[in-house]
């Protein structure tokens, strides 16, 4: 665990881990947004090679919803991101954003309680990888 994120080790293959974080997202209510390869773009914009990596741009659109009400331009911090990569252990790494740390400089407690709901339900992705 970074001081900024929810990390996790696991000893799965690449594709598998990335299958498992899109599945383990939906079930928890999150849609995805976007996804950045950056293992391509820094082949196609730099021609060097980089280890597997992968960018989930994602929301829960009720919890954003809340957000949104309770802090408009919350919008400039979304979405939450979950990163899968390869790890020089030969497994990946599954990380998000701990929302909490992201949103504590945003000095409103009703956002602190949704911060809180969002990071508890990454947890529960990020733990439910095995």
């Amino acid at each position: 665990m970074s001081r900024y994120g929810l990390s996790r080790k696991l000893t799965m293959a690449y594709d598998e881990a990335v299958e498992k974080a899109r599945i383990a997202l939906a079930n928890e209510g999150f849609g995805i947004l976007s996804e950045i390869n950056v293992t391509e773009t820094i082949r196609q914009k730099l021609e060097k090679d980089f280890r597997k990596y992968l960018i989930i741009g994602t929301c829960n659109p009720q919890i954003a919803y809340k957000a949104f009400t309770v802090e408009t331009e919350i919008g400039l911090l979304m979405p939450c991101n979950l990163i899968v990569y390869e790890n020089d252990e030969g497994g990946c790494t599954v990380s998000a954003v701990d929302p909490v740390i992201a949103m504590s400089m945003i000095e409103n407690p009703a956002l602190a309680l949704i911060a809180k709901e969002v990071r508890e339900r990454m947890e529960k992705i990020i733990t439910s990888l095995n």
